[in-house]
């Protein structure tokens, strides 16, 4: 197959990857809005659409972190090798997004990209030592700041806005916690500008990595403008096509939130995300958000976790780079086999989305009936009137025993 060829589907196949990347990822910048009610699920996703596509051009750090630091420089790259990379990727994210669980997308593609490079060279190939200070590190790090920097964010907020009854009655005044709302605008476009700079460097990391190995561009260590663009655009459409699914499970399965701990858990998660990206840590946009979304639910005093809905959500963050670089492998394994096994591997690629997409037309979730399903689905955190329930209801139970 012509090298062109070859190379021009393995830059679709990433543009298509940033895609999915914003429909997976939109509900890290506007679940939190759209279940306090601050945003219309439109309204919020156009917002997000704009930001993302704004953050895109901001930074190249994590694109630069891809390109040069995963895969050590002495490793003979492959343009098939990328591809095979992708196809796990994509195939990851796809399959999370069905079951609504809210994965990283970035893990998904290092995943990837590590399992085919294994396959191709070898485990000697990874820069272990990069991966750990890149990406391992910050997954683990990042969403601890993030939730503890949202607890006491949101405990500040209600220790300043503080009122009993008493005194409201007297000064005819609430506590002035309905204007979070208005500023959950703001805060939720800083998750968005942020997700945008982060996730959108990944693509064109990966373009990078193509040119580098196709012998289009001599060295990783810059990203040409039309590839930034190209990147900027796939994942601004991406977050407009929705990715409500994601947004039913993050934004009431985490917590059922107020307006203040909204803001706090988005203000923590946009500033969290834009450190990281300064300094070319490849984060997953969703793990910070979701601790920060838990450190947020946390901070309202008498707040519990739900270790039920937490531990679905946890087992899906250490299942994605192992999994994705297990079906990377598994691609890998095809296009060494030639043209005749890319042609292969890119035709099982294809048959799979098709099919995902054909089930998820079954269970469709929308702009018209995700805000519902906020409100409905179960939460990771039992807010203080849900444990004094449960209390009540206990001892009401324990009574009955006794007599």
């Amino acid at each position: 197959m012509d090298p062109i060829i070859i190379v021009s589907i393995v830059i679709g196949l990433a543009l298509f990857f940033d895609f999915t990347n914003g429909f997976h990822d939109t509900a890290n910048a506007m679940a939190t809005p759209i279940a306090t009610g601050a945003l219309k699920p439109k309204v919020a996703v156009g917002i997000a659409a704009a930001m993302n596509l704004a953050g895109a051009f901001l930074s190249t750090a994590v694109a630069k972190a891809i390109s040069v630091d995963l895969i050590n420089k002495d490793v003979n790259l492959h343009v098939e090798m990328v591809f095979a990379g992708l196809t796990g990727a994509i195939l990851w994210n796809l399959t999370t997004w069905i079951f609504g669980l809210p994965s990283s997308s970035s893990h998904a593609l290092f995943g990837g990209l590590i399992g085919a490079t294994i396959v191709y060279a070898g485990f000697s190939a990874i820069n272990t030592a990069k991966v750990f200070e890149k990406v391992l590190i910050p997954a683990i790090c990042a969403p601890l700041i993030a939730g503890a920097s949202a607890w006491m964010a949101t405990r500040l907020a209600y220790m300043i806005t503080a009122r009993d009854r008493k005194d409201r009655e007297a000064l005819g005044v609430g506590t002035g916690r309905k204007y979070f709302r208005i500023g959950q605008i703001f805060s939720s476009s800083l998750v968005a500008l942020a997700h945008g700079t982060n996730d959108a460097q990944k693509t064109m990391g990966v373009i990078t990595l193509v040119l580098v190995a196709a012998g289009h561009q001599a060295s990783g260590d810059h990203v040409q403008t039309w590839v930034i663009i190209a990147s900027a655009l796939a994942i601004a459409v991406g977050t407009y096509a929705g990715g409500w699914r994601i947004i039913r499970t993050l934004g009431t399965g985490l917590a059922r939130i107020k307006p203040a701990q909204g803001f706090s858990s988005e203000v923590s998660t946009g500033v969290a995300i834009l450190a990281s990206s300064h300094l070319g840590f490849a984060l997953s946009t969703t793990q910070v958000a979701s601790g920060s979304v838990v450190g947020a639910g946390l901070g309202k005093a008498g707040g519990r976790i739900r270790w039920t809905k937490a531990r679905h959500i946890i087992i899906g963050w250490l299942l994605t780079l192992p999994a994705a670089a297990i079906v990377g492998a598994l691609s890998a394994s095809l296009t060494k086999l030639g043209n005749v096994g890319l042609l292969l591997d890119a035709l099982i690629t294809v048959a799979v989305i098709t099919a995902l997409f054909q089930i998820s037309r079954r269970n469709r979730v929308t702009a018209i009936n995700v805000t519902s399903e906020v409100e409905d689905a179960s939460a990771i955190v039992l807010s203080p009137r849900q444990v004094r329930a449960a209390a009540r209801k206990a001892a009401k139970k324990k009574k009955g025993l006794k007599s």
